[in-house]
């Protein structure tokens, strides 16, 4: 089974500029996309679900903002998350099918400015406890998305020009630390080992994408039920140089 998260960086536009041809060439069963940025009406015909797959949407209350989808290959449900107060953004999509649970996350960016930081915050500390609850449960179960947090020096290119930044602060990274010890595992990271990159998402500033001088802030989480099953990891790079700012990454799992 191959599961891909990608920040499309607006569903609508990533269509137009090859999203379907990308996929033809990762061959995902799960795709998890955020900031989608559109409510399935206003898609192009056929694409709220596209041929081949079953879709479920959690768009943003605000038009043309955020949002999350899940497309799955087999038959899937949507299950609530309990936070429906703190997701207005739509930022959180729980799904299932008879094989996994799927956690789709667009966690904010608090880049903007200290109202935007104290708002990323307030939802880093509302999240944390709720997915250590889903890591402990003995269904296998994904947690995938922009988390829009460089884990550790080896997930941005510039790890001391931006100790003082969004994104990588050590408050942040403490906290994603925590959430990998309440039962999660970095899949893709345990794939590659502890190297300089790959990377995922680029600048659009100062040559980043030339030069690949990036940041690893997507990932697919597992736990202890699907660690153990993990077989590979990919970032696609060209889809992320030609659909978005982001590229899609992938995880394959061992059959049962």
């Amino acid at each position: 089974m191959r599961i891909t998260t990608w920040n499309v960086n607006g569903l609508r536009a990533a269509l137009k500029k090859g999203l379907h041809h990308h996929l033809e060439q990762v061959k995902p069963d799960v795709l998890m996309l955020q900031e989608i940025r559109a409510t399935p009406d206003q898609l192009p015909k056929g694409e709220a679900r596209p041929e081949g797959w079953h879709a479920a949407w959690h768009p943003a209350e605000r038009k043309g903002y955020s949002g999350v989808a899940t497309w799955t290959k087999t038959p899937q449900w949507v299950v609530g998350v309990g936070m429906d107060d703190l997701d207005v953004q739509g930022r959180i999509l729980r799904t299932r099918t008879k094989k996994l649970q799927m956690v789709n996350v667009y966690l904010p960016s608090g880049s903007r400015s200290e109202e935007a930081q104290a708002s990323k915050e307030q939802w880093m500390e509302r999240f944390l406890p709720w997915a250590a609850a889903i890591a402990r449960s003995e269904e296998p179960t994904v947690l995938a998305g922009d988390l829009n947090i460089a884990h550790t020096a080896n997930d941005i290119h510039n790890p001391t020009g931006n100790k003082k930044n969004s994104g990588f602060l050590p408050h942040e990274r403490e906290w994603f630390s925590e959430l990998l010890a309440s039962g999660w595992t970095d899949l893709f990271r345990v794939h590659v080992g502890e190297q300089k990159g790959p990377y995922s998402w680029w600048s659009n500033r100062g040559r980043a994408r030339e030069l690949d001088r990036g940041w690893r802030i997507d990932y697919v989480l597992g736990n202890a039920a699907v660690a153990k099953r993990l077989k590979g990891a990919s970032i696609h790079r060209p889809g992320g140089l030609e659909v978005s700012d982001h590229a899609p990454v992938t995880i394959e799992l061992k059959a049962r």
